[in-house]
């Protein structure tokens, strides 16, 4: 009898998980029938008190199997952030801040790019080789004063490229203007960003004219295998007269 409800009981679980297209059933099957056996998943993340067992039970297979009893993070669901919020990020080890800041001083004549010039506050405390403390000793009728900062305010330069291209490209480009850091994002759209910005610039697909038909279009062409491996091959003079 027992056996019986046993071969019930996993049945009835591997028909749950065919049922749920996220999970993996070859790699979950077995793994998340103990855990529902065992009842080591019977909540939500709304009610979250058999979380802590759950996340024992599955192991090192939760990230892979948290979909099959409903319990993954919002992370997991099939609703994502679009393409042209998501990007790569990287420094150059020998920039030019010279070039940059003279290839973006002024529109470029052939519109092969778009530069942006915003205002950005660094707290240069933070940067100091010494750091100083100091004591500041008032009485209680005494009013406050305010405490100066150390806040400076710097120029941040971007140059949105104009087509779109795939990474390597992008990559290439940039360096090739003499920018510090590039922002490649997965629609296709790829930033040049100079020396005073934090953060990698802006955060958002700005290209005048680069689709996801173009960026198609793109990634067909051929790439070096050292190029895949490196990211970049080397760069040519010419590489902004192609763009």
């Amino acid at each position: 009898m027992w056996t019986l409800a046993l071969f019930s009981a996993i049945l009835g679980t591997l028909l749950i998980i065919q049922q749920i297209h996220t999970c993996n059933e070859a790699v979950c099957g077995s793994i998340v029938s103990k855990c529902l056996l065992t009842q080591s998943c019977k909540c939500d993340l709304k009610n979250c008190t058999c979380c802590k067992d759950c996340f024992s039970c599955l192991s090192y297979l939760y990230d892979e199997c948290c979909s099959c009893v409903d319990m993954c993070p919002k992370s997991h669901e099939i609703n994502e952030s679009p393409l042209s919020k998501k990007s790569h990020v990287e420094d150059f080890m020998e920039p030019v801040p010279g070039l940059f800041d003279v290839l973006t001083q002024y529109p470029d004549p052939e519109m092969r790019w778009n530069s942006t010039t915003f205002p950005i506050d660094i707290d240069a405390s933070h940067y100091g080789t010494k750091r100083e403390i100091k004591i500041h000793m008032q009485s209680a009728e005494q009013e406050v004063a305010p405490i100066k900062s150390n806040i400076i305010t710097l120029n941040c330069t971007v140059a949105f490229l104009k087509g779109c291209m795939n990474w390597v490209k992008c990559k290439t480009s940039c360096q090739t203007m003499g920018s510090s850091s590039y922002r490649w994002f997965h629609d296709g759209c790829c930033e040049c960003i100079g020396q005073n910005c934090i953060n990698y610039g802006i955060n958002e697909s700005r290209c005048r004219e680069c689709s996801l038909n173009d960026l198609s279009d793109e990634v067909e062409e051929d790439v070096d295998e050292d190029e895949l491996d490196y990211g970049y091959g080397e760069t040519s003079g010419n590489e902004l007269d192609d763009l």
